[in-house]
């Protein structure tokens, strides 16, 4: 099953206000880069790091709200410390990042599915059971937008800042 686009690049593009993203998976594609760093190669992230930090110019120039929230199991799966270890590039894009542990977000209420919020604009990341991205799937509805937000916001009041949390 491929979903549709709005193309989530192309929305950061635009942004102005915020750009919010809630990942609660343990387990995400593994791309290149991760398996290189699974093998302890050596990876240059400079380009990745720059692309990201160009895509995130708009909303940085803007004065944007810029955060990532991590929900995470621990002890953490190897894929959870691949982004612990490449979180450096996030942050110098100028997002900050928090991190929760899932224990302590039992009681949240959180939806089915990773997302961005982009101003108003909400796009779900689909999944595969397997971690392979299937697609995004925009959703206009105004409820699941306040849904989204409260929920982002409540993990966010429970996280632990990055430079403050350490690898399980």
């Amino acid at each position: 099953m491929v979903l549709s686009v709005p193309v989530l690049t192309d929305l950061l593009q635009v942004g102005r206000r915020r750009a919010l993203h809630l990942e609660m998976r343990d387990e995400y594609e593994h791309t290149d880069r991760y398996v290189a760093w699974l093998e302890d190669r050596r990876v240059d992230r400079t380009a990745v790091d720059s692309e990201w930090f160009t895509i995130m110019e708009s909303l940085r120039s803007h004065g944007a709200d810029l955060r990532r929230m991590r929900i995470v199991s621990e002890p953490w799966s190897t894929y959870i410390r691949y982004e612990y270890d490449v979180t450096p590039g996030i942050l110098a894009a100028g997002e900050r990042v928090r991190w929760l542990p899932r224990d302590r977000a039992s009681d949240l209420r959180l939806p089915g599915n990773d997302f961005w919020i982009v101003d108003d604009q909400l796009l779900f990341n689909i999944t595969g059971g397997d971690g392979q991205w299937v697609g995004t799937q925009a959703n206009d509805d105004p409820g699941v937008l306040a849904f989204c937000l409260e929920a982002f916001e409540a993990a966010w009041a429970r996280g632990i800042d990055h430079a403050g949390f350490k690898v399980q």
